[in-house]
């Protein structure tokens, strides 16, 4: 059926036809973007005809990074008050065990601390020892980067003074005779996990299937986000849960999928299980295509990669997966198996060097008459050293931007280790988009905690203002509670062209999507506001009101 959408304001994402008043569909399809006066041929007996009433229409959102797997798997974690007094923290921790006894629930995992709340060394697990001795707990940081368990956890897990850390990055910290602390960075104690939940009798209510899974996709829905890369995929039964939603005909949304790897050493591993993957679950609307790498950690806990040392630890510059050779090595053998490589990288240095190796690998591909086909993606890239700016149009590198974080989200924890001056370069991608570079946006949230904050339009308002309205700095030293500087704010186009346009060429569908143009597919949005007419402290404020998805309308009405 011919559906012809009149009376709108187009906004196409389409640099060479920017605007338009009418949009025609042949079902899946679009056929026709333009003037409502050229589309009559279009308007037949059998036609469906739709008066817009001069609303704004855009292509479908694309969330770049985001963790389907992780969001799901959190859903039974315990929320945390909202505190930076530890022991109102402790107070709730231990009347929650009161209430809970270790016959309900075996192990106990609260979100979020704020990571202000303690210094470099982080917190013991005798003070948490005070809330509840009797069974394991955990408490995660804001950042989701760091943890703070008990003793008893750190027993039943079987992690001591000889127990290896399990990574650069994956560590336990310790105090001067070895013994771990009860402070964790990033996720070292989940490659002991299995060892306290087969001691306690029990694991946790984290299946992936198409039923707990549903709530996550629900919300992609409303929030008219009709694509996404997954940061990485969990495990086996994600990715085929979401094959079955796509065979059921529940699948709104293109998933493009990635598979981790650590080093060098299991990349080939790695890539089988990529191969398997596409294999068994490639569809129209699923893809797996990407190899994902964390080359550091994050600024807040100080394993972010930095030119510089500490302020407070001469010689101390971070931490970094690999150096440069072993990613060349990485790059290489990507390129040889025509995947692409998304890379999380946060500090400076771990910038440099995914530049250095990228221009190196292309280099010695080059000289071996192998052309290069991968597409290498930054993502967060929250410092960047002025002089590398340039590098990412140069040398094809594409970024990834979570715009949500562009505020207050994550305090000012980073001058543990940063000074004021470096703290506020940070979150700044206006040079890097005039420099004719792809720069796309998503939301990278990993927990049902901060679901809500992937809704496009919250993180475009952040984006916009570099105002967090949940969590706002300290308005007495930052006016109106703006992170500094304002001149990285974020333009309204620029955001649209992120989440459409740039976030489709990231994820190789610019042939299909990201844009509202003849032959693409119709994802499409009709809002009940236009961005660019609203105040920029109110554009979390639109609402979806209708979304198109493969030519079908999933939501609202047409």
């Amino acid at each position: 059926m011919i559906t012809v959408i009149k009376n709108a304001q187009i906004y196409t994402c389409n640099e060479k036809h920017p605007k338009a008043d009418c949009i025609v569909l042949d079902d899946k399809n679009i056929i026709y973007v333009g003037t409502e006066d050229e589309a009559k041929e279009f308007c037949g007996a059998d036609s469906k005809i739709h008066d817009a009433h001069g609303k704004f229409l855009m292509p479908g959102i694309i969330d770049s990074h985001i963790h389907p797997g992780w969001v799901t798997k959190s859903l039974w974690h315990v929320r945390l008050p909202w505190t930076d007094n530890v022991d109102e923290l402790l107070t709730f921790v231990k009347k929650y065990g009161e209430n809970h006894p270790k016959s309900e629930c075996p192990f106990l995992y609260f979100e979020y601390y704020p990571t202000s709340m303690f210094n470099e060394k982080g917190p013991d697990k005798a003070l948490l020892d005070e809330a509840i001795s009797d069974r394991p707990v955990l408490c995660q940081d804001f950042g989701e980067h760091l943890c703070w368990v008990n003793s008893r956890m750190l027993e039943l897990l079987e992690i001591d003074k000889n127990t290896p850390d399990p990574g650069p990055l994956e560590t336990f910290a310790r105090d001067n005779e070895g013994n771990p602390t009860g402070w964790i960075r990033e996720m070292a104690w989940m490659k002991f996990a299995d060892n306290m939940f087969r001691s306690i009798g029990w694991y946790p209510p984290e299946e992936l299937n198409t039923k707990t899974m549903k709530g996550f996709f629900n919300f992609l829905e409303n929030s008219g986000i009709t694509a996404i890369a997954d940061g990485f995929i969990e495990n086996d039964d994600q990715i085929k849960a979401i094959y079955e939603m796509d065979m059921a005909g529940q699948l709104n949304v293109y998933y493009d999928g990635m598979v981790r790897f650590w080093s060098l050493e299991d990349l080939p591993e790695k890539i089988a299980v990529l191969r398997k993957y596409q294999r068994q679950y490639t569809t129209d609307h699923v893809k797996i295509n990407t190899m994902k790498l964390f080359l550091d950690g994050t600024n807040e806990s100080g394993n972010s990669a930095s030119l510089h040392e500490h302020i407070n630890d001469p010689g101390n510059y971070g931490e970094i997966m690999m150096e440069k050779e072993e990613l060349i090595r990485c790059l290489l053998m990507c390129n040889d198996e025509c995947l692409d490589l998304h890379i999380h990288m946060v500090g400076d240095r771990a910038f440099r060097i995914g530049c250095d190796a990228v221009e190196e690998a292309q280099a010695i591909a080059g000289r071996n008459g192998i052309p290069w086909v991968c597409r290498p993606t930054f993502a967060h890239c929250e410092i960047v050293d002025p002089s590398d700016m340039q590098r990412p149009v140069q040398l094809g590198v594409y970024i990834n931007w979570s715009c949500h974080w562009s505020g207050g989200y994550f305090g000012e924890e980073a001058m543990n280790y940063y000074s004021k001056e470096k703290w506020e370069r940070m979150y700044q991608f206006n040079s890097i988009i005039k420099s004719g570079a792809t720069v796309a946006f998503s939301s990278d949230v990993v927990t049902g905690y901060e679901l809500h904050r992937a809704y496009p339009f919250f993180g475009m308002q952040v984006a916009a203002t570099r105002i967090d309205p949940e969590f706002p700095l300290d308005p007495r030293r930052y006016p109106d509670s703006a992170r500094p500087p304002l001149s990285a704010k974020l333009s309204i186009s620029d955001l649209l062209k992120g989440y459409t346009l740039n976030s489709a060429v990231q994820m190789r569908w610019e042939k299909i999507m990201g844009t509202l143009e003849k032959g693409k597919i119709a994802n499409i949005l009709i809002l009940d506001k236009n961005p660019f007419d609203v105040p920029d402290n109110q554009i979390k404020d639109i609402n979806v009101e209708t979304v198109i998805f493969d030519g079908k309308t999933i939501k609202g009405s047409i």
